[in-house]
């Protein structure tokens, strides 16, 4: 990992110095748009819309349209502003864990100690973790003023920025007004379910099933070097729709789901009654779907083979995103 930025954790007359990683990353596949005809790249130009030339970076402004008037914000007035003058980490106060709402978190980054000396570091964490509370601190980077929260992961402190309050949105649904009422039996059927799924959470289990295919789709079409058919990159996959309309009565899915946990042994057995929910149209929908993918991908498989348009689809699909 590359450190993004420097600066040191500060409160009372305590500096910790720190370098700062970005803790996550995006894995999605980059794509590019280009033409469907040949292939070539699809590019956006910088064209000013009264005398229609095309500006380079250097001569493009800042500006806010409030819909009636546009007011230009020049160089010289974003650099009045509060920016990232300070290369501090500035705790404001020390706060229960339990007291941040998840809902506020944004960014996560790790923070390295920056000196040979680990001993401020360390305290700093230690009374993190004997506490059990988040120091809440101010900082800027990016040339914009953040608020975070610091708290401790492992052995490593970390830095996650918060929105600010009023980025939050009130959650305000008429829908919600009415409590329905909620019976004991209900209750326990809903709790009994829910321990049928209960474990322990291990995110290593999960993956990105619409990437994983995605990549695999790509490594194809490079590998053949042409259109293929999508059936045949993937598999046939059958749907297990067992048929029978949708249930409408909570308290009979909550009773047939428990049931079938119980008499065949947990996580597994419930999913299967999930799947048996399942309208009976969806499979007939997907093999219909799977019918039309195979019939356009064969289409489009005959189409490539020209020799004016075969190289291009070569090209195109080697092009880095």
């Amino acid at each position: 990992m590359r450190a993004i930025w420097t600066g040191a954790i500060t409160f009372g007359l305590v500096n910790v110095p720190v370098k700062v990683y970005s803790a996550t990353e995006d894995h999605d596949v980059a794509l590019h748009q280009v033409h469907d005809a040949d292939g070539g790249r699809i590019r956006y130009q910088r064209r000013c819309e009264i005398d229609g030339k095309i500006i380079p970076y250097e001569h493009i402004a800042k500006a806010y349209d409030d819909g009636e008037r546009t007011v230009v914000l020049t160089p010289e007035d974003l650099a009045s502003l509060p920016a990232e003058r300070s290369r501090e980490i500035d705790v404001v106060e020390f706060v229960p864990n339990d007291q941040l709402d998840p809902l506020m978190f944004d960014r996560s980054y790790y923070l390295e100690p920056d000196s040979k000396s680990l001993k401020a570091y360390a305290l700093l964490r230690r009374t993190l973790e004997d506490s059990e509370r988040t120091a809440i601190v101010n900082f800027a980077l990016r040339q914009k003023t953040r608020l975070g929260a610091l708290r401790v992961r492992g052995d490593v402190l970390v830095l996650q920025t918060l929105l600010w309050n009023d980025e939050v949105r009130e959650a305000s649904f008429p829908s919600l007004a009415d409590t329905p009422r909620i019976t004991q039996r209900e209750l326990d059927l809903s709790s009994a379910l829910m321990e049928s799924f209960a474990g322990d959470f291990q995110p290593e289990k999960f993956s990105d099933e619409y990437q994983d295919e995605l990549r695999k789709l790509i490594d194809a079409k490079l590998e053949q070097g042409d259109t293929i058919d999508t059936a045949e990159t993937f598999g046939e996959q059958e749907e297990k729709a067992k048929g029978g309309g949708e249930v409408i009565d909570l308290m009979e899915a909550l009773q047939r789901s428990v049931e079938r946990s119980r008499g065949s042994g947990g996580r597994s057995s419930a999913k299967e009654d999930a799947d048996d929910e399942k309208p009976a149209t969806r499979k007939s929908g997907a093999k219909s779907a799977k019918s039309s993918t195979s019939k356009s991908g064969t289409a489009k498989s005959g189409t490539a083979k020209s020799d004016a348009k075969k190289p291009a689809a070569k090209t195109a699909a080697k092009k880095p995103a």
